[in-house]
C-alpha cells in the first residue's frame, strides 16, 4: 500500500537533499541544513515539518534549536514502496511492449 504523505514528502528534491545531508552528517539542525542548501532557514524548517509529519525524521531539543535525525526504518519503508512501484511499472511496460510487438507482427504478416 502506498502512503501518499510519505511519497509527497520525498517527492520534493529539496527534501530529498535534506535527507541526504542528515544521513551524511548523522543529523542536523535547520540552521546547519540551510547553510548547505540554497533556501532560507525558514524554508528548511517548513520542509523538516513535512518530513517529520511523514515520519521520515525525528527531532530532539539541541540548545535553542532542534536536532533532526532520519528515521531509517521509515526511509526503508519508502524505498520498499518505490521498488514495488518500479517493478509494477516494469511489468506493465513489458506487457505493452509485447502487445505492440504482436500488433507489428500481425501488420507485417498482413502486408506480405
Amino acid at each position: 500500500m502506498i502512503d501518499d504523505e510519505l511519497w509527497s514528502a520525498i517527492g520534493d528534491p529539496t527534501r530529498r537533499r535534506m535527507l541526504d545531508l542528515l544521513l551524511a552528517g548523522a543529523g542536523g539542525t535547520a540552521t546547519s541544513l540551510s547553510d548547505q542548501l540554497p533556501v532560507t532557514r525558514q524554508a528548511v524548517a517548513k520542509h523538516l515539518g513535512v518530513l517529520d509529519r511523514a515520519g521520515l525524521v525525528h527531532s530532539a531539543p539541541a540548545g535553542r534549536e532542534r536536532r533532526y535525525t532520519v528515521d531509517e526504518a521509515q526511509l526503508e519503508r519508502a524505498i520498499a514502496q518505490m521498488t514495488d512501484v518500479s517493478e509494477s511499472w516494469d511489468r506493465r511496460l513489458q506487457r505493452i511492449k509485447r502487445i505492440a510487438e504482436t500488433i507489428q507482427r500481425t501488420r507485417d504478416n498482413r502486408d506480405t
